[in-house]
């Protein structure tokens, strides 16, 4: 994805991690989500350029970090966000975290002993049940998805992609998303990542929210088709002082739908 470079490579157990940093000032982190990477950010991360230090990366298994065989589960993605704040060291930066990332941020904080000055979560995977008919389904057959031809591949990528996004998103837009899932090794790791999903990742922290540390705010797409808008109301009323801004005209993936939205938000928190 030469068009979102990640300059830099951090060597997780002996995986390279792709990342970022840009810009100069108080630490901000982002943390993407599934099935996605830190292109999410490409709309919001550089209005922040000028303010503060940003640091963005692709999770293990997604994007430009490494696809291996091996265990990509939420249960590790934490151990690699504690590892990747002491090798930027940063000892309590502002975080913006969406999806599986906000999961992953959460275990960080809770699990890892992570201090964050504040936590922004977007649609976070938090909550118990969690996971589309797709992904169940997946789980129960991953072999079988695994041997797809590529051009069944093609077409199942960007149509589940799809289903994150409210607005009608051009084919050249999707495509930065659907790339790292296609060919070999990407389309092992798509179904690699799916099957291990679970949900004892979430429910492992989930009596620990009313000791998040930090402000947090919430912000949830109203027109979230993969996570409920219930979910983050419920979320909110599990973590001391959170503030939930409901995104109007927004699906799950709020960056594509509403990245005004977003940014506003963070900036507005921040200061």
């Amino acid at each position: 994805m030469t068009h979102w470079p990640l300059d830099q490579t951090y060597d997780f157990n002996g995986h390279p991690i792709r990342y970022a940093i840009h810009g100069d000032g108080p630490p901000l982190v982002f943390v993407h989500g599934t099935p996605f990477s830190s292109y999410v950010w490409h709309r919001i991360a550089p209005l922040f350029f000028t303010t503060h230090r940003v640091h963005y990366f692709d999770l293990l298994g997604y994007g430009q970090s490494a696809q291996p065989d091996a265990d990509v589960s939420l249960g590790v993605q934490n151990q690699l966000l504690a590892q990747l704040l002491e090798h930027w060291g940063l000892d309590c930066p502002d975080v913006v975290a969406h999806d599986f990332g906000g999961a992953t941020a959460l275990r960080t904080h809770l699990l890892n002993g992570k201090d964050y000055r504040s936590l922004t979560l977007i649609d976070p995977v938090a909550l118990s049940p969690w996971g589309s008919p797709f992904v169940q389904h997946v789980r129960q057959h991953e072999t079988a998805f695994n041997g797809l031809p590529d051009y069944i591949q093609r077409a199942i990528v960007p149509a589940y992609i799809r289903g994150a996004i409210k607005r009608a998103i051009p084919d050249a837009e999707l495509a930065p998303y659907v790339q790292p899932w296609l060919g070999e090794p990407g389309q092992a790791a798509f179904y690699r990542q799916i099957a291990q999903m679970d949900e004892r990742y979430t429910r492992e922290v989930e009596g620990l929210y009313p000791n998040v540390r930090c402000p947090t705010q919430i912000l949830w797409g109203e027109d979230d088709q993969w996570i409920p808008i219930e979910r983050g109301r419920a979320l909110h009323k599990l973590i001391p002082g959170a503030q939930l801004h409901p995104v109007p005209n927004a699906g799950h993936l709020v960056q594509e739908d509403a990245p005004q939205d977003i940014a506003v938000a963070v900036l507005r928190f921040l200061t």
